[in-house]
């Protein structure tokens, strides 16, 4: 944090998006392909340019193309996101051998099915590849 006015470094919030964008594999051009934002302000950005203070907008499209929160690029706690102690032991074995990104593994928390969550890595892994696998049917 910058100690005056208590935002986010430019450089850590950049360094979150390298991170994020490294996790679910895209270029810098796929990612300013995605989000609408230029690949060379995304590039100025993952270098922790301090000059540059990317408007909530910007964040929010970025957010949205790595499909994290913006909370999560701010390096914030939101209120309502699920507790790390609330996962399943059988989703954190899961998240472990598949080495998923944390965003992922906070939004399997979230999922239940007649108020009840899947209790084995095997459930865990059919709901997540249905989940990836019907990405393309947004673009339709």
């Amino acid at each position: 944090m910058n100690p005056d006015s208590g935002a986010p470094q430019a450089s850590a919030i950049g360094a979150r998006i390298h991170k994020y964008r490294e996790d679910v594999g895209l270029s810098l051009s796929q990612l300013a392909n995605k989000s609408g934002i230029s690949k060379g302000y995304l590039w100025t950005l993952e270098n922790g340019d301090e000059h540059s203070r990317p408007s909530a907008n910007t964040l929010y499209a970025i957010a949205e193309a790595l499909g994290v929160l913006m909370s999560d690029l701010l390096g914030r706690t939101l209120t309502h996101e699920v507790d790390v102690s609330d996962i399943p032991v059988s989703l954190s074995d899961f998240a472990r051998e598949r080495d998923l990104p944390e965003a992922d593994v906070r939004m399997l928390a979230s999922v239940q099915f007649r108020g009840e969550r899947p209790s084995t890595t095997r459930r865990w892994e059919y709901i997540y590849n249905a989940i990836r696998h019907s990405e393309p049917m947004d673009e339709e």
